[in-house]
């Protein structure tokens, strides 16, 4: 793409097929938080649905997270844009205390959880959120850094279901847009946008992470490369996930109990690349725990002692018994049984906040 091309306005026919798939649905829930690439994202699809005989009704939602001094009026900028343009807004506050550290990520599961409860009230199963190519960039830097295995490297799809509300979809129409076309898009309308200060703050990850993209750029690795990558990773995940769901019924009983427990049949799963071995432990275990996914460099560990252990032929029965994200994994001669651990005192269950999440049965922390 030409320099040119990456700072053209998006057109109103580029538009039409970036939301053709949301032209059936009843119902959208925008979000709008009034930066620029939210804030476009409520200018085009205003101007599709007002192109459309018939459509879904359109919600911009602002969540207001109460960190910074503009954010009160910054949503009231958008009601009077969304207003004008004829779209339905809700502002939402996040409220209560907020904590010391880590702010950012709590601030984003309250958004997904804040737009999830309007959704919920306005009747719709689909979120729309402006998500752009920069940000994807960012996302998988981000997730590298942190040293990610495949599921995390993924980074963002265009659409999966949010995180403890199976029914509702989050939706990226911009994954493949630069940033700069929209900030183009909006310059051609005359519409202003905010500009959020914690977006420049060094403090946090992604404002560094942000201030490095034009020296990586310069050697190659544009945002267009590494979003050819995230690509290139999903058919790849893609292909070990469906392995991984024929391996089932060679290693254990295709019907898991919620909760546990589930047995595999240990020589037979001993006999599968460690990679398969990785994802049906921790499905295992995040169906059987009650603390949500396991942290991947934990499985692993785990799945190595099974490994270790299993090559011992002289050990004796019951060699190998540990627990992980509440799940007890038992491995005696002939299979590997995984339950829901005794409590322990002091233990709550801590199942993962509500968030957008993927298939699979392990996080990408370590």
């Amino acid at each position: 793409m030409s320099a040119a091309e990456a700072a053209a306005p998006v057109s109103a026919a580029e538009a039409r097929t970036l939301f053709a798939n949301l032209a059936g649905t009843p119902a959208l829930v925008l979000a709008i938080s009034g930066g620029p690439d939210s804030t476009a994202l409520l200018v085009l699809m205003a101007r599709w649905r007002a192109a459309l005989r018939r459509g879904p009704k359109l919600l911009a939602v602002t969540v207001d997270h109460g960190l910074r001094r503009e954010s009160r009026s910054e949503a009231l900028a958008v009601q009077r844009l969304a207003h004008r343009l004829k779209v339905a807004h809700r502002t939402v506050r996040w409220a209560g205390k907020k904590p010391a550290t880590g702010v950012q990520e709590a601030a984003r599961h309250a958004r997904y959880r804040l737009l999830a409860m309007t959704a919920r009230e306005a009747g719709a199963n689909h979120i729309v959120s402006a998500h752009t190519l920069d940000d994807q960039a960012e996302t998988v830097l981000l997730r590298m850094s942190r040293g990610s295995g495949l599921t995390g490297l993924r980074a963002m799809v265009r659409a999966n279901a949010l995180g403890g509300e199976p029914h509702i979809l989050v939706h990226r129409p911009f994954l493949d847009v630069p940033k700069a076309r929209l900030i183009a898009t909006l310059e051609r309308a005359g519409v202003g946008f905010a500009d959020d200060s914690s977006n420049h703050d060094p403090r946090f990850t992604r404002p560094r992470l942000r201030a490095l993209m034009p020296a990586l750029a310069a050697e190659g690795l544009t945002p267009h490369r590494l979003s050819l990558l995230v690509r290139r990773i999903q058919r790849a995940e893609a292909a070990i996930e469906a392995t991984a769901d024929a391996a089932v019924d060679k290693v254990s009983s295709p019907a898991w109990p919620a909760g546990g427990p589930i047995e595999f049949d240990a020589r037979e799963f001993s006999r599968l690349p460690a990679e398969i071995c990785l994802r049906l432990l921790g499905r295992a275990i995040a169906g059987a725990g009650d603390e949500g996914p396991v942290e991947l460099g934990k499985l692993e560990a785990l799945v190595e002692a099974l490994a270790a252990a299993l090559a011992d032929r002289s050990a004796e029965p019951g060699r190998l018994r540990r627990t992980l994200a509440g799940a007890l994994v038992t491995l005696d001669d002939d299979r590997i049984l995984v339950e829901r651990a005794p409590p322990r005192s002091g233990r709550a269950s801590r199942r993962t906040p509500l968030t957008t999440r993927d298939k699979g049965g392990f996080t990408n922390r370590r």
